[in-house]
Parts: C-alpha cells; sequence; structure tokens
C-alpha cells in the first residue's frame, strides 16, 4: 500500500452560521461548496487551505466533544503559519482566547492551542 497524501479531515460541528463564519471569515479557508442534505437535515460545508480539503458537517443532536481527559480518536488538527505571535495576536484580536506560546520540545518550534466554537483543539505551530 502506498499512501500518498491526506484528502481531507471530516469536523461535525453544532452551529451552521459559528462554523461557516469561524473556519471561513476568521481562519480564511476557501468554501468550495455549501450543501444543504435534506434526507439528513444537515448541511455540508467542503472548505479548502492549499490542496487540503476540510469537511464541516453541521449536524442536531449530537453528543459533546470529550475533551478533558482527551478520548481516543482524533486529538487536534495543526496548522503551520509564518509567526505563532502574529497569528496569535491576530486571533486574540477578534476574541478568540488562545493558550500561553511554547516550545515544542520534540521539534524546537513555537506552538500554541485554541478551540473552534465546538471545542475542537486547533493548533497553530511555525
Amino acid at each position: 500500500m502506498k499512501l500518498s497524501r491526506v484528502h481531507h479531515i471530516a469536523i461535525i460541528g453544532s452551529d451552521y452560521q459559528k462554523s461557516r463564519h469561524f473556519y471561513a471569515d476568521v481562519l480564511g479557508l476557501k468554501i468550495i461548496r455549501e450543501t444543504y442534505r435534506k434526507a439528513r437535515d444537515d448541511y455540508k460545508i467542503d472548505l479548502q487551505l492549499d490542496d487540503l480539503e476540510l469537511e464541516l458537517f453541521i449536524m442536531k443532536n449530537h453528543p459533546q466533544r470529550v475533551s478533558f481527559p482527551e478520548a481516543y480518536g482524533l486529538r487536534h488538527l495543526a496548522f503551520r503559519v509564518d509567526c505563532v505571535e502574529d497569528t496569535v495576536r491576530e486571533l486574540n484580536a477578534l476574541g478568540i482566547e488562545t493558550e500561553p506560546i511554547r516550545v515544542d520540545p520534540v521539534t524546537g518550534g513555537r506552538m500554541t492551542f485554541f478551540f473552534d466554537p465546538d471545542g475542537l483543539p486547533l493548533e497553530i505551530h511555525d
């Protein structure tokens, strides 16, 4: 087997407007398409960042994400940025709280976390 790259990552959100605003307007991901799926009574927003797609499913009545202690499964989604400090300032100016910047003990890169509207941990790393 030879996997060549990650095609997409799927995230479930609870609020269409909040999630769409956060991922498209705040984080700047390009919307490829938006679809209302009547049979499922949900929305699917396909977003793009370079050659990676993020599928955002907006679904009702799903259980809350278990964060602390962390459950098995996706731990977080990480984005590379040019400068962690600049990105933290931008996020904070938009009212998005971030954890303190720290140095990754393995890579030596600076990084920190913030959360999407449903509590999914997102990391920025330089």
